[in-house]
């Protein structure tokens, strides 16, 4: 299969993005298409629709072996479960699909770029299909959920102090609480005097947690 495009997010790597789509709507980010794929008439009646699914590879997470199971992060890392009853990025096939806001299309000298929020992918990932999100089939409001059926945990309360917060441009100020918020950290370390970081926007953004209150240390530009 053959990359149609590849996003442009605020993040740089896997640490700080969202575990899900849709989590954070508040994050913003383009979908580029590549070359022989940037014909607008590819794009025709998408724009009637608020949702798309993104099909995409997991292309940081490529291995030459797989396992039958895995270990979710949500239970700790120490329970192992059957790889297909996880999302899980190892995989036989490193095969992703989010669900994400359709915000826009604008046109461009290199062609039609979406604006989607809500979604969980690093930068540069590789988007190998879009499809329009289609309420009365993909929506099941009696699904069960298993292991993964209430959201990891509460979110958290985020401290940021003014004069750092000041250095985010305003219209990703949000977005950053938005991330935070859902608790970036593995959910088997709770330490509460260690300082976490990662890339946010470019920049690099370094936080506690005690309890249920986060707050960031340092914010300053990406090396």
């Amino acid at each position: 299969m053959t990359p149609i495009a590849h996003i442009h997010s605020d993040f740089a790597e896997k640490f700080g993005v969202p575990r899900q789509s849709g989590l954070v709507e508040e994050l913003e980010a383009d979908i580029v298409f590549e070359p022989a794929y940037q014909n607008p008439d590819a794009l025709r009646g998408l724009e009637d629709f608020s949702h798309i699914w993104l099909i995409w590879v997991f292309d940081r997470a490529i291995r030459d072996t797989w396992s039958p199971t895995v270990r979710p992060p949500r239970l700790g890392g120490n329970t192992r479960m059957g790889v297909f009853a996880t999302r899980s990025p190892f995989r036989p096939n490193p095969i992703a699909l989010s669900c994400v806001k359709l915000a826009g299309i604008r046109q461009t000298a290199e062609g039609p770029v979406l604006r989607v929020r809500g979604a969980d992918l690093v930068n540069g990932t590789p988007i190998l299909d879009i499809k329009p999100y289609i309420p009365y089939a993909d929506s099941h409001p009696d699904a069960l959920g298993g292991f993964a059926a209430v959201p990891a945990g509460e979110t958290l309360s985020v401290s940021i102090p003014p004069a750092l917060l000041a250095q985010v441009p305003a219209e990703r100020q949000e977005a950053l609480r938005g991330v935070l918020a859902q608790d970036p950290r593995p959910h088997y370390q709770k330490d509460p005097e260690r300082v976490y970081g990662f890339s946010f926007a470019g920049f690099e953004v370094r936080f506690t947690v005690d309890g249920n209150q986060l707050t960031v240390r340092d914010i300053r530009p990406a090396e």
